[in-house]
């Protein structure tokens, strides 16, 4: 049986947990029990039993309780070695320290009671309450109030110290952070595996002991990491793409993200723990991936089989370790100046023949401190009027006014840019940080209101989207640039690229939900969760140099999308979700509004004539 589950998610799930140990014809446990902190509060809600009849229930109400609704969950299944069949033995455990619960699931066995005083003491008599009374002894003992207080490596010291008294596979939860720990000699295997939307009608994962439905109870589109004693197979949904936590590996995750995996090495060596930071080569600017050293991993065993009744094959794990998704960043060092020839060759046809249209051609490149324009005209296959004026936003824009009949329309966009770059945030001193929620001078909201309004979507879609940022902002302690950049790079590793999946009518919601798109989407979806968090955010179209073409890079054919956000006492400065990247000098900004109508390209209105359009665009971005 799975002795031991623990849940993440970036928001509230109400999963059912279908106890089938309890059901006739399987032995009962010596206990169970669940953990979880309802509504994001300090305090943990614990329901358990110790030596539960058949037909219990109080498994049943764990089945159909509305109440356990929660972004963190502990499931232990207890098989006794130390102490009596009474609650006071029976996991998950509580306690109360920093004006917050925590709680704690072992799976283990220690070989003999642990030596020394604390200031907690255990009310039952296991080695469990024990580990666990220890654990928060020492996190008093710092002055700590949460885990992210300490440090990874010296927690994970403390778990290498009181390993060596027997067993000790665990998970650690203060309600903000969840710490799991892999027995170091391999006693008590550990399998981690990355829920990732969209999970179509349904997702459940069981064993012969244990069902958990996270969709019974309506399905939402959270990114989750399940952590098991033993590997469960799907009963509904996607098989589950397990990975065994090495032996001696500490992991720290939050809001359904690994925010970091270290094993043995750091604990031993004397400087501080550090993240070790691979380069990743990609044709857009170089992006940093945190990765942790590992030796391999030893063999894994066998899965138990499924029930009959489950109608899924028992699961394997892959020979690998499991580590935390690449998560791009950017590069921190001044990129080169870059000089571009642009070519923008737009081509509309229609079946009848215009007498009379309006165009508007947003095609001249911005100008300002960071991007020079050399030189750039537009040349149109058609005569007729033409006016050139900045619009509300800063753009350049073009407005034609064609008397002429034509059944073709060519418009040509010819430029000459040079792309500076400071580093991409153009840092103030790093002592100096932004956290959320952020506070404007009403005159400032009043200059930022267009890029602070989220667009029209029902109440409800809102309510889910809101939800879903401030896991982000929660992830990362509202620091304002981590936020940022975690969904960033989020947007870029959890969503799929794919042409066509689209259209002009699909919302931010939309794309929420089915996780695909194409760089528009992506940029609409970055664009409404920030603003739902406070932070500024608009549209901008322009052109991305992506070098040599590979087969798994995001190209941008035409026009390119990404986003520009406003960072207080900085400006604005550029994320490109598609591409997990900060804009640097790759990027050739040519306009910005609240969205995608007000810095299209092209557009238009055709007043007499035309019939059914095709369109044809050629973009081309050359270096210097």
């Amino acid at each position: 049986m799975p002795n031991l589950l623990a849940m993440s998610f970036e928001g509230p799930l109400t999963p059912a947990f279908d106890l089938h140990c309890l059901d006739p014809g399987h032995k009962p446990p010596d206990g169970w029990g669940i953990a979880c902190y309802p509504d994001g509060e300090p305090a943990a809600l614990v329901l358990k039993e110790a030596a539960p009849p058949h037909g219990s229930i109080r498994s049943a109400l764990v089945s159909a309780w509305e109440r356990l609704e929660s972004s963190i969950f502990l499931v232990h299944i207890r098989t006794a070695m130390w102490g009596a069949l009474t609650e006071a033995n029976t996991q998950p455990f509580q306690r109360a320290w920093g004006r917050r619960e925590w709680v704690i699931a072992h799976s283990g066995s220690l070989q003999h009671k642990l030596d020394g005083a604390s200031r907690f003491e255990p009310v039952g008599s296991t080695d469990s309450e024990q580990v666990f009374c220890a654990l928060l002894g020492r996190i008093a003992e710092r002055g700590s109030k949460t885990l992210s207080d300490v440090p990874p490596a010296v927690l994970l010291s403390w778990f290498h110290d009181l390993n060596r008294h027997g067993g000790l596979s665990l998970a650690l939860s203060d309600g903000i952070d969840l710490a799991v720990y892999a027995d170091r000699r391999g006693n008590g295997p550990v399998f981690v595996c990355e829920l990732l939307p969209p999970y179509g009608v349904g997702l459940a994962l069981g064993g012969a002991d244990l069902t958990v439905d996270l969709t019974r109870r309506g399905i939402h589109s959270r990114k989750g990491i399940v952590v098991s004693s033993e590997l469960l197979s799907a009963r509904e949904g996607p098989t589950p793409d397990w990975r065994r936590l090495q032996p001696g590996h500490l992991l720290i995750i939050r809001e359904g993200a690994v925010r970091a995996e270290i094993g043995p090495e750091a604990s031993e060596a004397s400087p501080p723990f550090q993240l070790h930071l691979q380069v990743q080569p990609q044709a857009q600017p170089a992006a940093v991936a945190i990765a942790a050293a590992a030796p391999p991993p030893p063999p894994i065993p066998a899965p138990s089989p499924a029930p009959s009744t489950a109608g899924a094959p028992a699961p394997t794990a892959a020979e690998r370790p499991f580590v935390p998704r690449a998560r791009p960043l950017y590069s921190g060092e001044h990129s080169e100046v870059r000089r571009y020839d642009v070519l923008h060759r737009t081509v509309y046809r229609y079946a009848r023949p215009v007498e009379r249209s309006t165009h508007l051609l947003r095609l001249f490149p911005a100008h300002d401190r960071l991007q020079t324009v050399h030189a750039s005209r537009i040349t149109t296959s058609v005569e007729g009027g033409q006016r050139d004026f900045d619009d509300v936003f800063g753009n350049r824009v073009r407005r034609l006014m064609l008397d002429t009949s034509f059944t073709e329309l060519v418009i040509e966009a010819r430029s000459d840019v040079e792309v500076l770059d400071v580093d991409p945030l153009d840092f103030r001193p790093r002592r100096v940080r932004s956290t959320l929620p952020l506070v404007w001078m009403p005159w400032q909201r009043q200059i930022l209101q267009p890029f602070l309004l989220p667009p029209e979507l029902p109440e409800s879609e809102l309510a889910e989207l809101t939800e879903y940022a401030m896991s982000f902002a929660r992830r990362n302690d509202l620091e304002l640039l981590d936020t940022l950049v975690d969904l960033n790079s989020t947007l870029y590793t959890d969503y799929q690229y794919k042409q066509g999946s689209t259209g002009v009518q699909t919302t931010a919601f939309d794309v929420y939900a089915n996780r695909r798109g194409v760089c528009q989407d992506f940029t609409n979806l970055f664009i409404c969760l920030a603003r739902l968090i406070g932070v500024p955010a608009r549209y901008v179209c322009g052109y991305l140099h992506t070098g040599a073409k590979t087969g798994n890079a995001r190209m941008a054919e035409a026009s390119h999308a990404w986003v520009q956000v406003y960072i207080p006492e900085v400006g604005w400065k550029g994320f490109d979700p598609t591409n997990g990247v900060l804009t640097q000098t790759d990027h050739v900004r040519v306009a910005v509004g609240r969205n995608y109508i007000d810095a299209t390209p092209t557009s238009g209105t055709i007043y007499v004539g035309g019939g059914r359009e095709s369109l044809e665009v050629e973009v081309r971005l050359t270096r210097k």
